[in-house]
């Protein structure tokens, strides 16, 4: 672990940092340092790299479901370099599930900016409360599933006033309570969550 430590704080020039990034899972994954957690920790151990590289602004690169989805494969191909040193074909693999993460980000990027557009077009039309909504529509685009205590906490509007813009939110067909209770209630930005679950099924 120290010897890895020491190539993870290597100078980005002489290792380019995807190409680091993906030599430190394999070995991070090899060594095994722990009794459990560790293909969780070495999937986000890439994320880190990455984002202290400063090739990532965020730890928005999510590769574990591409890894999951590719399981058996993903499990051979870290075989074939323990034990024959083809990094060549690990390497491709890698390559192969960044780019197609990448991609996946950036179009559910794309969506989400649209349906904020979209909904805020919307709660525009509202007219007298759409001031106060917009704040609630603001808050839920950070926090997609929010109880009214956190919204009146972000927003600092009133009780009532939070009350009857989730109301309004709810008959736009924005937002929907999903607790089916008068207590402790919870909101879900309905399309939100859609657009974000996109392409996270695994295959069955």
């Amino acid at each position: 672990m120290g010897k890895l430590e020491l190539f993870w704080h290597d100078q980005p020039e002489k290792t380019p940092v995807l190409i680091k990034a993906a030599l430190v899972h394999v070995q991070f994954e090899t060594i095994h340092p722990f009794l459990d957690g560790n293909g969780r920790l070495g999937h986000l151990v890439i994320t880190l790299l990455l984002c202290s590289e400063k090739v990532l602004k965020e730890p928005m690169l999510y590769l574990s479901l591409y890894f999951k989805t590719y399981r058996q494969r993903y499990y051979e191909l870290l075989n074939e370099v323990r034990l024959t040193g083809n990094w060549e074909i690990w390497l491709d693999f890698f390559a192969d599930a960044v780019i197609h993460t990448a991609t996946q980000a950036v179009k559910t990027a794309q969506q989400l900016m649209r349906l904020s557009t979209k909904d805020g077009v919307r709660i525009n039309e509202l007219k007298r409360i759409s001031g106060s909504t917009n704040l609630i529509h603001k808050a839920m685009l950070e926090r997609p599933i929010a109880s009214p205590n956190w919204i009146q906490e972000r927003t600092q509007l009133s009780p009532a006033t939070v009350n009857a813009c989730l109301r309004e939110l709810e008959q736009l067909g924005i937002v929907k309570e999903v607790t089916g209770q008068k207590r402790n209630r919870l909101y879900s930005y309905i399309e939100y969550i859609r657009i974000m679950s996109e392409g996270t099924e695994l295959p069955r």
